[in-house]
């Protein structure tokens, strides 16, 4: 629309230029000096037009430039904040990891407060019967056959005060599939020389001496390592942590523990704490309220080495107990015997009514596991789906070999 008025206004100067030179020099002249006028104005409109578009174009090209300096501003400025980000991520990690270790420093420091218990006379004694049994000894046997119960109880105590104590875990599968759902932790002492102290033996001798709680407090803070490893990866895996009925009722320890668990709740979904039936019944109204407690804060609690089937079902249900360990000759022949009011085959609907899921431990042999499919068993447990194995290397590396061994237990075997 400008163009044509400028051509518009520019044919109407040459017209009246022609006309004026027309009137002094003639007709023809005057034509075509209005004709040459129209051309030069044409021109000359050309030429400004080009250095306009020109001047807009640079004028372009620099608000180009102006953008991308800016875009590459703005990346380098959210280059920086992400690195930002990624330290302050780093850092914070950094901080929860010291937070954790601090409190497993704390529950050490606990470990040896506890084994520091022993009186100075009961070690006295324990040395002069240590002697006295060496000196008694005159046959070639192996060191911890040899050993009577003061040395053993100072080889027991010196593996606490040592943190010789080792975590095992035994897989615990779903049934048909053998799937790996949970496991079991165990604990071992090593003596000096490396000779491992089996659960049977040290717990007569422990017990009494009211080490107990000193065991499973490492047991727990290895358990509490263990799964927060496993959780980085297999989320859907939850550890089985075996609790005495001496630590259940150990008015100093337990407190400490359910206070420890309050600010680790968030495991809450991966720990099962796994007591026997007679530290259950043996509980009392303390250690029921313990109970009720460590439910309270989201843990599922399971019973084991189950002795009678004659029990509170809804009792249980109510303390937050979610798992039954049997035997599983216990399901194949010996309801019976241990007093159930059902038989196998109605056992699991038994549970089932009052939350709970039926494990059947001590499975060895592949006979037993098509009777227990007959049962409807939810889970099962033996040296036919795996054995304890031993993580000693620490969470770090024991999480490494996990991804390079077998599915079903992803740790080295002890010894």
């Amino acid at each position: 629309m400008i163009r044509v008025t400028l051509t518009i206004t520019y044919m109407l100067a040459s017209i009246v230029l022609g006309g004026a030179v027309g009137l002094f020099q003639g007709w023809s002249t005057g034509i075509l000096c209005g004709a040459l006028i129209f051309l030069f104005l044409l021109q000359l409109d050309a030429g400004f037009a080009h250095r306009r578009d020109r001047k807009m174009q640079k004028s372009a090209i620099a608000a180009l430039k102006r953008s991308n300096a800016a875009f590459e501003k703005a990346l380098v400025e959210t280059r920086s904040k992400m690195d930002e980000v990624t330290k302050a991520v780093e850092a914070r990690a950094n901080a929860q990891g010291r937070k954790i270790v601090s409190e497993l420093q704390v529950l050490e420091s606990l470990m040896r407060e506890f084994a520091g218990k022993i009186s100075d006379k009961a070690k006295q004694e324990t040395v002069e019967g240590l002697r006295s049994e060496r000196r008694a000894r005159d046959t070639a046997q192996t060191y911890l056959e040899g050993l009577g119960e003061p040395e053993l109880l100072e080889t027991i105590r010196a593996s606490l005060e040592e943190n010789r104590v080792d975590l095992y875990l035994q897989p615990i599968v779903s049934l048909p599939q053998r799937k790996l759902r949970f496991y079991e932790a165990l604990s071992r002492l090593r003596a000096e020389d490396g000779s491992v102290i089996m659960p049977a033996q040290y717990i007569k001798v422990a017990a009494p001496a009211g080490l107990m709680s000193v065991v499973d407090n490492l047991l727990l803070f290895r358990c509490v390592q263990i799964v927060r490893k496993l959780t980085q990866k297999h989320a859907g895996i939850g550890v089985f942590c075996n609790i005495s009925g001496d630590t259940l009722r150990d008015a100093e320890f337990f407190p400490q523990f359910l206070e420890y668990m309050l600010h680790n709740r968030d495991l809450s979904s991966q720990i099962v704490f796994e007591f026997s039936q007679s530290a259950v019944l043996k509980a009392g109204q303390e250690g029921e309220a313990n109970l009720n407690y460590l439910s309270g804060l989201g843990f599922a609690l399971s019973m084991d080495h189950v002795e009678t089937l004659a029990l509170d079902f809804g009792k249980l249900k109510g303390m937050g107990f979610k798992h039954l360990k049997v035997r599983a000759d216990t399901l194949t022949r010996g309801m019976g015997m241990a007093q159930s009011a059902v038989a196998a085959e109605d056992f699991k609907k038994l549970l089932e009514r009052h939350g709970m899921n039926l494990i059947a431990e001590h499975v060895e042999q592949e006979k037993t596991v098509v009777q227990l499919l007959d049962y409807a068993v939810d889970y099962a447990q033996g040296y036919l789906f795996g054995e304890p194995r031993a993580v000693r290397d620490g969470v770090v590396n024991t999480a490494e070999k996990a991804e390079k061994t077998a599915p079903v237990i992803p740790f080295r075997r002890a010894g």
